[in-house]
This record gives C-alpha cells, structure tokens and sequence, in this order.
C-alpha cells in the first residue's frame, strides 16, 4: 500500500514539474535596462540580496534572454527607450514586443505627436508605456499627454501606467514629486471617459488599494492589471491576500503575469514561483495569468 501511494505521489509530482516547464508565459512588465541605470554600483535584490551579476548593456541583455528561455517566457512587453528595445529585438525580434516608456532611465523627451506616430508606424513601439507619471507628481488625465492619449485610442496602441507605490524613500532620493496619491488608479477614470476604447494596464495592480482597482475592473472592462513587483517584492502572504480579493470578485480573466524584471537575476524565478504557489489558484487560472488574458489584451497569436 505504501508502495502505492509513494509511487501516485511521484507521479503527482512528475506532472506537476512537467505542467510547470510546458507552461507558456507572457510577461508584460518587462524593462530593457542599460548598464548604469541604477548606479555605477548596481544594488542588490532587495529580497534575496543577490546582487546582479551582469554589468554592461550585452550581459544584461543576455542574461535576460537567458532567464526568459529558462522559465519559457514567449513573448515580452519590453518597457525601455527606443534605441534600448532595440538591442533585444536585434537579438530576438519575435520574443520582444517593444513599449515606449516615459519617463525613461535615458531621460529622453517624449516624442512630439507627429514624431510618435511616425515611430509606432515603423514598428519602432506598439505598446505605450510604462508611464511613470506618479514619479513626476503627475496622473494619467495630465493634459499634456491628451494628444498621445487620443492617438493611442485611434491606432488601438495599448497604454501601461504605473499604480500604487514605489520603493521606501523615494520622495526622498530619486524624486521629490512622488506622491503615492498620484498612483491611485481611480485617478485613469477621466481618461476612460474621454476614450472609452483606449485599452490600459493598470500595472502593479493598483496595490495597495484594492477597492479602487476592483470599481476600475468591474465598471471599465477595456482595463486589465498586472501583477508585476507585487508578485515578489511584498510579503509572499500580502501578495496573495489581495490576488485571491481580485480573482474572488471575479477579475480572473483580467489579470495578467508580469515581473517588472529591471537588473535582477532572480525576479523572474520569484515572481513565477510565488504565483505557481498560490494556493487558491486553480491550473486554468494559472493559465489565464500567464498567458491567455495577455495574449486576447495584446492580440498574441
């Protein structure tokens, strides 16, 4: 009997290393760093405290790849400057769906409107953002980017925005008009209004503030979330309080993987694991988290 049990187990086991290998997964909250981005001493992971062993542009580059080939991550949603993106579509063009961030780690300006539709035309982007607005103390609804936000809505180019919080200190170091109330994602609802087709991932799925980001899902179905940084940069039972409140009030066909991976070596791995873990989740909402809701958002065939 023993004997039996012992083998079903392993045979439980097998099946579940082998679902986890097949598993196809679409990341889309990816950055494509350059070396420097974050210091010429770059910090370590602040979970594991590893430090990022690849220092110049190509080692970040393929030490990338190499981790997204590992976990079979498909297809990207590569946040970065345009001549950043590039380097990775160099390398794997059909892995790599380039996103204009803004701001980004190059401080590059935002391309004026003629200027950014000439460069969605040339494929040079098809995905705007991440907009880090709430870093410059500002919001989505910033009449400044009312031009892009009606051309998005016209050209069917989705926008990912930055909700919710950032790293300790940040009004403090990097940004002085941080404001956490910035990133409340009930802040995007004038933009919704106003372009009621203009598709947008709330990113970091709003946290902390889940009663916001379950009135944005139920009311604007045109508005997914991601799970990025959440997924393995707060407290692993923090983390899946508030996923199970998202897939118990019924967004489970709204919510998508993302790792926010920027320097680190082990965000992926974490990200995924802690994901894979989650008790409440059944294999087809996996499923769904890792691949289908991002490939109907982002029309991957």
């Amino acid at each position: 009997m023993m004997i039996k049990v012992y083998g079903l187990l392993l045979g439980l086991a097998i099946l579940s290393q082998n679902i986890y290998a097949q598993r196809r997964i679409i990341d889309v909250h990816f950055h494509s760093r350059s070396a420097g981005d974050y210091g010429e001493i770059p910090p370590p992971n602040p979970v594991t405290g590893k430090k990022p062993n690849a220092l110049t542009n190509e080692e970040i580059c393929q030490s990338n790849i190499a981790l997204l080939k590992k976990y079979n991550v498909v297809k990207v949603i590569s946040s970065g400057s345009i001549s950043r993106n590039d380097d990775y579509a160099k390398v794997e063009g059909q892995r790599f769906i380039s996103s204009l961030e803004y701001p980004d780690h190059q401080n590059n300006p935002l391309p004026d409107t003629t200027t950014f539709v000439r460069l969605f035309e040339a494929k040079k982007f098809f995905v705007f953002g991440e907009l880090g607005l709430q870093y410059e103390g500002r919001t989505l609804d910033d009449p400044k980017l009312e031009p892009y936000l009606a051309i998005c809505e016209r050209l069917e180019i989705p926008v990912t925005i930055h909700t919710g919080e950032a790293a300790p200190n940040t009004p403090y170091t990097c940004c002085p008009k941080f404001r956490i109330g910035f990133g409340r994602p009930l802040s995007i609802e004038p933009v919704l209004i106003r372009h009621p087709k203009l598709k947008i991932q709330l990113m970091h799925m709003g946290y902390p503030f889940l009663e916001e980001t379950k009135a944005i899902l139920n009311v604007y179905p045109q508005v997914y979330a991601d799970l990025s940084a959440i997924d393995w940069l707060v407290p692993v039972a923090e983390f899946h309080n508030y996923l199970k409140s998202l897939i118990t009030a019924g967004f489970e066909n709204r919510l998508m993987y993302g790792s926010d991976q920027m320097i680190w070596e082990d965000a992926i791995p974490l990200s995924i694991k802690n994901i894979e873990n989650a008790p409440f989740l059944t294999n087809l909402q996996k499923e769904k988290i890792f691949y289908s809701n991002a490939a109907r958002f982002y029309k991957i065939h």
